[in-house]
This record gives C-alpha cells, structure tokens and sequence, in this order.
C-alpha cells in the first residue's frame, strides 16, 4: 500500500501497470484516495487483478474526484452488473476518461443499459471495450438508445455477447442516425444474414463507419463484401475530409484565426493541431 502511495506521489508517474495482482480490497482503498489527490496519472492498468463489485466502488468514487485519468482497463475481472452500474455514475461526472475497458466481466444487459443512461451525458469518452460480458440484445438495445444521443464515442467494442440478429437490428438503427462512431466489432455475435444485411442497409446512409468487424459470425461472403465496398468509400471520404480540415486549419493559422475552430469538434482540433500545425 505505502509503494502505491510513492508511486502517486511521483510526478513522473503517468502509467501504472498493476495486472495480474491480486491486489485486494486494502490496496484498492489506498489507490483510491491516492487518484482523489493525484493530478499526473493518465492510465491505469488493473487487469486480471481477481476485482469483485466490492473493490470497484472505493475507485468509482475517486474517480468523480480524479481530473487526470484518461484511460482505465478493468478487464478480466469479476465485476457484476452494479459494478458498472456504480462506474455508470463515474461517468456522467467525470469530464476526462476517453478509454474505458471492462471486456471479459459479468456486467449483463442490466450494467449495459446503466452504461448506455451514462453515455446520453457523457462528452469526453471516445473507446469503450464490452466485449465478453453477456449483455444481448436487451444490452445491445440500450446502446442503440443512447448512440443516438451520443456524439463523442468514435470505437465499440461488442464482440462474444450473444447479440444475434435481434441486437443487431438495434445496431443497425443506430448506424443510420449516428455520425461519430467509426469502429465497431461484433465478432462471435451469433448473427446470420438477416442481421448482416441490416447493417448493410444501414451503411447505405451512415457516411462515418470506416471499421466493422464481424468474424466467426454465419454470415456469407456476398453480404460481407457488400458490407466492406460501403466500409472502403467511407474510409476514403474520411481521408478527403481530414485534408479539408488539414488545409482550414492552416489557412485559420496563416490568417491568425486558429482559435475560432476550437467551437467545432475538439477531438479533430486537437489531433489535427498536434500533427499537423
């Protein structure tokens, strides 16, 4: 406990590593109130640490304190569904996490749909990771709800949680509304034609989505390859629209405007100011 504290202490400490420790509960408290407190650690490993619903709750609550976390991986834990319902609340307060895994947990469709109320307010996470965790189409439903508010998340991950063509539909209806989301994986979903060619449709008028993974799933090649031409015209639209912004952002800075871009999307302002101004 005293070795996390002088780690956090550190102000060069920027990635903590704790995976595969069993860390338990005493070390869980420690490292929560030392993230109450810290303002230099941007991410935070704590995968195959043996956490149960138990250990989450002292870190849900420092992290609607913490300003500096921007990526938490949760993965292969034990966590249930009011754990994520518990980090749900972390969410609609905290205005800094962009990566969020809780792949391979137990959350259900009911930590999915606390998840998924969470995501219609959130305005900073960009990666959330749920694959393997049982939530199916109800889970999925949810989702689907809140991607239609949601404008900041740009990568999903869903893949093994028995969404079937039911959930898929779902997703499908999303597809067609949201314009931020460009990466989704469904992949060992149970989804047949039918749900492959829901999304199909859906590309039809979605302009955004350059990734979709759907391997392992009873699909058949033609409606894949329909599904990978509307993916390839996206992705190359994208392209054309970043030298758009490439070549606005430039012509701003020459005329001594740059500033007046930031009101639009910051997550484009930002990453087009740092590689390319």
């Amino acid at each position: 406990m005293d070795r996390i504290q002088q780690l956090l202490d550190k102000t060069i400490t920027r990635h903590l590593v704790l995976s595969n420790l069993s860390i338990g509960i005493q070390m869980v408290q420690a490292l929560a109130e030392a993230l109450k407190i810290n303002t230099t650690l941007i991410s935070l490993d704590l995968s195959f640490s043996y956490l149960y619903h138990q250990d989450i709750l002292p870190l849900a609550e420092a992290l609607k304190i913490n300003t500096a976390l921007t990526s938490l991986d949760l993965s292969f834990n034990y966590l249930c569904y009011q754990s994520a319902q518990a980090l749900a609340e972390v969410l609609k307060i905290n205005t800094t996490l962009i990566t969020l895994n809780l792949s391979h947990n137990q959350i259900g469709h009911q930590g999915t749909q606390a998840l998924a109320e969470a995501l219609k307010i959130n305005t900073t996470l960009i990666t959330l990771n749920l694959s393997h965790n049982q939530i199916g189409h109800q889970g999925t439903q949810a989702l689907d709800e809140a991607l239609k508010i949601n404008t900041i998340l740009t990568t999903l991950n869903l893949n093994e949680n028995q969404i079937g063509n039911q959930g898929t539909q779902a997703l499908a209806e999303t597809l067609k509304i949201n314009t931020t989301l460009t990466r989704l994986s469904l992949e060992v979903n149970y989804i047949g034609y039918q749900g492959a060619q829901t999304l199909a449709d859906a590309l039809k008028l979605n302009t955004t989505l350059t990734t979709l993974k759907l391997c392992y799933n009873p699909i058949g090649d033609s409606i894949i390859f329909t599904i990978e031409q509307k993916l390839k015209i996206n992705t190359i639209n994208k392209k054309r629209l970043r030298c758009l912004q490439i070549l606005c952002l430039k012509k701003l800075k020459q005329l001594n405007r740059i500033d007046e871009i930031k009101s639009l999307n910051p997550t484009i302002y930002n990453s087009c100011l740092m590689k390319y101004l």
